[in-house]
């Protein structure tokens, strides 16, 4: 993992964040628009699906630092682990773990099943953010509309829960 400094690779995450069981352990992506006209900053918490989205101006490293502390900051103490993959946006990620108190780490390059429940969540994104949109079209409160459908919507995985039910119920009880 030349490209980003001090990144710890996935082979030294804790065996307790592939099982699922444990409540707080993320996964982070970025889904792109039409070249230029931004991203969206992606993270999905593994044991109860739920997803979090927010449009940035650009795929830069410091938009995508800012835009995931924002995020995942109100869930702090909800935030163990989070693992990205090797793009160059995720270069803030000690920036991230001390803002989160979380550790962080990097898949294995092109091993995309490795954050695979945020993969298919970004799949369900597209049906509301076409690949391919202007981004700068596309409005944060539209942002949020598709992020509340997908946490909304019963998962199979879930005993056909909704996210936000079983996401809710897991952080009140940590």
């Amino acid at each position: 993992m030349p490209t980003i400094k001090n990144a710890v690779s996935i082979d030294e995450r804790p065996s307790i964040v592939d099982s699922q069981e444990r409540f707080g352990d993320w996964e982070i992506d970025t889904v792109l628009g039409k070249p230029g006209t931004g991203a969206i900053v992606t993270i999905l918490e593994r044991k109860s699906r739920f997803y979090l989205a927010k449009k940035v101006s650009s795929k830069s490293a410091d938009a995508v630092t800012k835009a995931t502390i924002e995020m995942l900051l109100p869930f702090k103490d909800c935030v163990h682990t989070i693992t990205a993959d090797n793009g160059r946006e995720f270069a803030g990620h000690e920036q991230i773990g001390a803002a989160l108190n979380a550790d962080i780490y990097f898949a294995h390059p092109y091993s995309f099943w490795e954050r695979g429940a945020n993969e298919n969540a970004n799949g369900l994104l597209r049906q509301y953010v076409k690949k391919g949109s202007d981004l700068r079209q596309v409005t944060d409160e539209y942002i949020q509309f598709a992020q509340s459908r997908i946490n909304n919507r019963p998962r199979k995985c879930l005993g056909f829960k909704q996210p936000a039910v079983i996401f809710k119920e897991l952080a009140m009880a940590a």
